[in-house]
């Protein structure tokens, strides 16, 4: 897998947090188109208070968005 430059991360990232309208996104019956050969997938997911305030903190450590800080958090967990 080849790296990916801060750019494209922070694009990516602030199209997410834009959001999605699901029903749109029903109506026309596909997603929307992915980052790469595969459509994007919008998951939900809890986090306890707890949690999302590490989230936060390191987030804002790294100077990255949540969802940010999430792709980077899976990136490091994968490797």
């Amino acid at each position: 897998m080849g790296m990916v430059s801060e750019e494209q991360i922070q694009k990516w990232a602030d199209e997410a947090e834009v959001g999605y309208d699901v029903e749109e996104l029903k109506r026309r019956g596909r997603g929307r188109p992915g980052r790469g050969a595969e459509p994007m997938q919008v998951v939900a997911v809890r986090l306890t208070v707890e949690e999302l305030d590490a989230l936060d903190a390191a987030a804002a450590k790294g100077h990255m968005s949540r969802s940010e800080a999430i792709r980077a958090a899976l990136a490091h967990f994968a490797a």
